[in-house]
């Protein structure tokens, strides 16, 4: 029974690098964006007493989906980890999930195959003063382990609201106007986009939303408003794959292709 697991796990990672290798071949997006829901169903699904479990396995699934888009090239990974919103849940829940938090990213201090092979700097993006004490404290010791890596980002949207965002990209802007550095006249969409979280990262490419909900729930509203390809995938967040991403990327190329064609017709 083992020989077959193995043959067959031989077989699928085999399959899973040839298709990476082949995808590689083709345009690749720079930034991309996951909104990880689906997890407390996913719990449901399987008929787990606890959502817990859910959120477990949600984590597990983070750490793969990242290995995924580094082995493809992709330069900055986006993902919702915690909104504003999720205070408003049972403190039980909360309580469990700033734990796991402290659990997943603690690793990212100790040695990290992952993050160290691909110079990942792990940044946390959002309102960072609702976290509890031990969680910030997790955070800025996650961002200074990795601050000397510049090669590939991740940024963690916790404790983040895409409004939250903009709100402060204007309140720092205004506080420019009011420190002499611009005029009032100075400010333009641009002015606000360099003062966004993600201001120091490739635009976004690709947004990808799991569990067949068709909304954006307050994630990277401004980011995904120019020429950003958006998915909703029927699939909950810890069974997302390879396989689920294919088509995404898939599409993201044919339309690369579509409009290098265009640019070139019109240059005629």
């Amino acid at each position: 029974m083992n020989s077959i697991s193995t043959v067959t796990d031989y077989v699928y990672n085999s399959v899973e690098q040839l298709t990476l290798s082949i995808l590689r071949k083709g345009k690749v997006p720079r930034h991309v964006g996951f909104i990880l829901d689906g997890n407390r169903r996913f719990a449901r699904k399987v008929g787990s007493s606890s959502t817990k479990f859910g959120h477990y396995e949600g984590f597990k699934q983070l750490e793969k989906v990242l290995d995924l888009c580094m082995q493809l090239g992709i330069e900055a990974v986006t993902v919702y980890a915690f909104s504003l919103e999720n205070f408003k849940r049972s403190k039980d829940e909360v309580d469990y999930l700033m734990q796991l938090f402290i659990e997943a990213f603690e690793g990212f201090c100790e040695k990290n195959a992952l993050v160290d092979n691909y110079q990942i700097g792990v940044r946390f993006l959002g309102n960072k003063s609702h976290l509890p004490q031990n969680v910030f404290e997790v955070t800025e010791k996650v961002t200074a382990y990795t601050q000397h890596h510049t090669k590939r980002i991740l940024n963690v949207c916790c404790p983040y609201t895409s409004r939250d965002e903009m709100t402060t990209a204007i309140r720092d802007t205004i506080n420019l106007v009011k420190q002499g550095v611009m005029s009032v006249d100075d400010i333009t969409d641009h002015t606000i986009r360099d003062h966004l979280f993600t201001a120091n990262c490739p635009p976004l490419d690709i947004l990808v939303r799991t569990s067949g909900e068709l909304r954006l729930s307050d994630f990277l509203l401004w980011q995904a408003n120019d020429n950003c390809q958006i998915q909703f995938v029927d699939c909950y967040w810890p069974e997302f794959s390879l396989w689920k991403f294919l088509p995404i990327l898939l599409e993201y190329q044919i339309y690369s292709d579509h409009q290098k064609q265009e640019k070139a017709l019109s240059k005629q």
